[in-house]
């Protein structure tokens, strides 16, 4: 079945629950826009478990300090959780504390927002070491301000949504104990951040691409499509994909490529959250190409298009080497949707990776990128540096050696982006040709 741009499973393998969404329209949002991230909303509670049954939505000038929304508001929302025989409700917009305990003593069941929504459904996902403790550090610090709920939505007895926290063990800790307990898992983090770099650091001799994008766009399917194997999971549903995956292929022999897969983004995503998993995106950060996936069928792509930007920035990460790949044309209703797209960004490439459509130009233009694009730059080595270039980029070649006052002057050719890699990793002097 689907709806709005998302699909959902309507297979159910275990008890699901069911929710009432709730968004505030504000004085200058278009109505449409509030109904399209309750659509999201949706999508996310399916993911967790949860169907919609009823959703509310209000326009408001200014926000209620006290529950968001008005008191006739809340009194109509009791009465849908009544009439649906629900217990769950779950508002767009992040509440603060006093707004959910407000809300908790006039609703019956749960009351969560957006962000802890997605931090359970990281926590539902979570299946390597790495990704729990991160899932665990961002629910610890989303939660540590809602302390005098006395962890009700970290009571993992009483399961469900809203309740898949770190375990049975952080039910009667204090604040001290939860500082504590943050305090070793950043520790936790860094470790494996290390031991992250240590392997990236392994395969630095190879050119890397990098897929990423808004969630569900489609770069698991992709991964396997590019590289020709079906081990990367793929769902049709919202963060599928927690852990960074590598593959390796080859379009030329004799040219290796790696193609990482990562975490989707989404709007309005927690910023505990991506904070925790800054160690897991460093991945993208030190790929050669950013290949940035877009779900051309979703009638937002562009809004999903500005949200990644905002991410990227946020973190860093804006990058002018961004491929950007246009997926899902299969699913195109409007044809000119993409001619549209065409004009817009004439270096992009369209293609289906679920059918296998256009893949093949993907996988040439990368091997162009990484391997048929090749740089040259004059540079100074000194003895360290040439060990240093020739350990971790022994792709590039030195030509033409010459000492000059302790010091080898030297062409070195090879890929370019491993090449720029090369010049502002190690800080290589670049002299003017002799």
């Amino acid at each position: 079945m689907k709806q709005s741009g998302y699909e959902v499973e309507t297979s159910r393998e275990v008890t699901r629950e069911r929710a009432v969404l709730v968004g505030v329209i504000g004085s200058t949002t278009p109505e449409w826009v509030v109904e399209d991230h309750l659509d999201e909303l949706r999508a996310l509670a399916d993911t967790a478990g949860a169907d919609e049954v009823g959703r509310v939505t209000q326009r408001r000038m200014k926000l209620d300090p006290a529950t968001m929304i008005g008191r006739g508001k809340v009194n109509d929302i009791k009465r849908l959780l009544k009439e649906k025989d629900a217990r769950l409700t779950i508002f767009d917009d992040d509440l603060t504390p006093a707004q959910v305990r407000n809300l908790e003593k006039e609703l019956p069941g749960k009351v969560m927002d957006r962000s802890g929504l997605i931090l359970d459904i990281f926590a539902l996902r979570a299946r390597t070491r790495e990704a729990r403790v991160q899932v665990e550090l961002a629910q610890l610090e989303y939660y540590y301000p809602r302390l005098t709920r006395m962890w009700s939505h970290l009571r993992g007895s009483q399961g469900g949504i809203g309740f898949r926290g770190p375990g049975e063990t952080q039910l009667e800790v204090d604040r001290r104990i939860v500082q504590d307990r943050i305090g070793k898992l950043k520790k936790q983090l860094e470790k494996i951040a290390r031991q992250r770099d240590t392997r990236r650091g392994a395969r630095r001799e190879l050119p890397t691409v990098a897929l990423i994008g808004y969630t569900n766009a489609g770069k698991s399917t992709l991964l396997n499509a590019l590289t020709g194997r079906h081990d990367a999971y793929v769902e049709d549903r919202l963060f599928a994909t927690l852990d960074p995956k590598v593959r390796r292929f080859e379009v030329t022999p004799g040219h290796p490529i790696l193609a990482i897969d990562t975490v989707g983004f989404i709007r309005k995503l927690p910023h505990h959250l991506v904070a925790s998993f800054r160690s897991t995106l460093e991945e993208a950060r030190e790929a050669d190409i950013l290949c940035q996936v877009i779900d051309l069928s979703h009638p937002l792509f562009e809004d999903h298009i500005k949200q990644t930007d905002g991410v990227l920035k946020d973190m860093g990460m804006e990058r002018e080497e961004r491929l950007l790949v246009f997926n899902k044309i299969d699913n195109l209703e409007n044809p000119q949707v993409m001619r549209r797209m065409q004009e817009a960004y004439p270096d992009a490439l369209f293609l289906s990776a679920a059918r296998g459509l256009r893949v093949w130009d993907l996988r040439e233009r990368l091997d162009a990128e990484l391997y048929q694009g090749t740089g040259r730059a004059h540079v100074r080595l000194h003895p360290d540096d040439m060990a240093a270039l020739q350990k971790r980029f022994p792709l590039l070649q030195l030509q033409t050696k010459t000492w000059k006052e302790g010091a080898v002057h030297t062409l070195v050719s090879g890929p370019k982006t491993m090449l720029q890699q090369a010049l502002q990793e190690l800080s290589l002097e670049v002299i003017p040709k002799d």
